[in-house]
């Protein structure tokens, strides 16, 4: 790992350890082994830190995603892949993504963070509705009113599909993130949930389709 890596990482636990405001650029150097005017070789404050942190766990989540076969970014691409998958395909990606940002240590560490300072910090209390709440729901919702308009999915309402869709997950989410023994049983809850988004709002004939497979594999 080098040094503007390393700073990140120690910047990321001191920040999730103590609190956003109460880390110095000075603790950060410390923690790194380095001197604070070297540190600002690299970053020139604790703010282009952060906005680094933030480009640096996206620049992770997209490579997972990659991983997965999906975009992650773009709805549109994401639209197309979505069309052709099955119900099982669906929760097994859903499933992946979950622990994804359950077990990843750097994602972890940064929502902790953001989850203590969102009441301390107005602009890390827009930092977290961003990247919880209005990024995830705007792309959810970009996706699902392109496939809404394919004809893959039915709804009269794009903005409460995604809703029904991304809250229970975020509430999963933060669920095992205080009590990770509930991790089993959310990942169950998970795959009820998903199932029965896909019965509420896939169209009639996508949904005969998915129980002709599923009375075929109990043969």
């Amino acid at each position: 790992m080098d040094t503007k890596q390393r700073i990140l990482d120690e910047a990321l636990t001191l920040f999730s350890e103590k609190g956003y405001a109460n880390v110095y650029v000075a603790d950060i150097a410390e923690r790194v082994g380095i001197k604070a005017p070297s540190l600002y070789k690299h970053y020139k404050n604790k703010q282009a830190i952060f906005d680094a942190i933030i480009e640096e766990m996206n620049r992770r989540f997209l490579e997972e995603a990659g991983a997965l076969q999906i975009n992650g970014a773009d709805a549109g691409a994401d639209a197309e892949i979505y069309k052709h998958i099955s119900e099982e395909q669906l929760i097994t990606l859903g499933k992946n993504l979950f622990l994804y940002f359950l077990h990843d240590d750097y994602t972890g560490r940064f929502r902790k963070m953001l989850t203590i300072e969102q009441f301390h910090d107005k602009k890390l209390a827009a930092a977290y509705m961003k990247q919880y709440v209005d990024d995830p729901i705007s792309y959810q919702g970009m996706l699902f009113g392109l496939m809404a308009s394919s004809g893959v999915l039915q709804t009269e309402n794009v903005e409460i599909m995604t809703l029904h869709f991304y809250a229970p997950i975020y509430m999963l989410l933060t669920v095992c993130d205080r009590e990770p023994g509930r991790e089993k049983q959310a990942l169950k809850t998970l795959e009820a949930h998903i199932r029965q988004f896909n019965t509420l709002y896939s169209r009639e004939e996508k949904r005969v389709e998915e129980n002709k497979k599923k009375s075929r594999r109990k043969v």
